[in-house]
């Protein structure tokens, strides 16, 4: 078992998740039910299954790794979109996408060593 509160791998997904709301809080309205919902959705996804899969055994835990890791891809490619079509400008971007490719490479990391433990 791990102590999802306790890993930097959820501290930084938390962060991020909250960069992302407070970004969103800066597009157009009409966007609610569309990028803004899709965004928030997928920056909450990866801090929440990193909390689910904690609880579970190591192989379990991995799996919920590389749904976090989809929600990251998902992610990033919503940022990218949002500066595409301008609700964004590219430093944000840049840096969103550099704190989420971050992410990405800390939990795939970690989801190596979790599936070394695994097949022990």
């Amino acid at each position: 078992m791990h102590n999802y509160k306790n890993m930097q791998i959820w501290k930084d997904a938390m962060d991020l998740a909250q960069d992302i709301y407070a970004l969103a809080e800066h597009f157009p309205i009409r966007e609610t039910y569309g990028i803004i919902s899709q965004m928030t959705r997928a920056a909450v996804s990866v801090p929440s299954n990193i909390a689910e899969g904690s609880g579970r055994t190591d192989k379990d835990f991995a799996h919920f790794l590389s749904i976090a890791l989809g929600s990251l891809y998902e992610l990033n490619t919503q940022i990218v979109l949002s500066e595409r079509i301008g609700y964004i400008d590219n430093e944000q971007s840049k840096h969103l996408q550099q704190k989420a490719d971050a992410l990405q490479m800390m939990i795939s990391g970690f989801k190596k060593r979790l599936d070394k433990s695994s097949k022990i």
